[in-house]
């Protein structure tokens, strides 16, 4: 399969890899990132985890939220080769209730909850806005709105501007995950890695809607899998 992942001849690079896979035979791990797919969908994901351990038995599965940075520390390998520090940040845009970018049943998107009264909701096509440091909290004071956001987000951060604390959370891999702390000076920041619920618990504003996590889910990612499979096969009949 892996050849048929090339891109008109040619690989992207270590930066801008989108998913990875490692395999270590003699210890019996398996590491992997993603920035999409259904194991960064909020819906998804603990399905997609318990189809993958299914097909591993015996392994020990393990999420790399560093991305390709964490593999090549596993592997011994310097990871800040592939950690473009100093580079501009990509600021995601701040969406207003209704935007299309929202109407999917699995949009995306950052859910960011200020205290027990604000809720705003950011694009996920750009970087992790946790990364923009203090700086974030100027950009969210004229910020659309939402409420309680009830979406299927796939990332989320809560602030406790008072208290100067930080919680942030993220399915799809995400570059420096673990430096976050460098980038909030004087403020306690907690990674709660994938565990949304966290989010919930911690304000009011955040709230998805409920959702099957069974075996609606895994016929979804199944589902997906063959399509997946399927338009390979065919491109590289093409």
């Amino acid at each position: 399969m892996v050849p048929g992942l090339r891109r008109d001849g040619w690989w992207l690079d270590d930066d801008m890899a989108q998913g990875g896979v490692l395999v270590d035979v003699g210890r019996k791990v398996l590491l992997f990132f993603a920035w999409e797919g259904p194991s960064t969908e909020l819906r998804h994901r603990a399905a997609a985890f318990a189809l993958i351990r299914d097909a591993w038995p015996g392994w020990e599965v393990r999420w790399l939220y560093d991305g390709a940075a964490e593999l090549r520390e596993y592997v011994g390998l310097d990871p800040e080769y592939v950690r473009a520090r100093g580079s501009d940040l990509s600021l995601a845009p701040l969406l207003a209730p209704g935007d299309e970018d929202l109407a999917r049943p699995d949009p995306g998107g950052v859910v960011i909850t200020v205290g027990a009264d604000r809720c705003h909701v950011a694009s996920d096509c750009f970087d992790h806005p946790v990364r923009e440091g203090v700086a974030l909290l100027d950009r969210l004071a004229d910020a659309p709105g939402h409420g309680v956001c009830r979406l299927h987000v796939n990332s989320g951060i809560h602030l406790d501007p008072q208290r100067r604390r930080l919680g942030w959370w993220s399915l799809p891999s995400c570059p420096q995950a673990f430096q976050v702390t460098e980038l909030w000076r004087g403020w306690t920041v907690e990674f709660w890695r994938d565990d949304w619920e966290r989010h919930v618990r911690a304000c009011g504003r955040f709230s998805p809607a409920p959702f099957d996590a069974g075996e609606e889910a895994m016929a979804a990612v199944r589902t997906q899998a063959r399509e997946r499979r399927a338009a390979r096969a065919s491109s590289r009949l093409s």
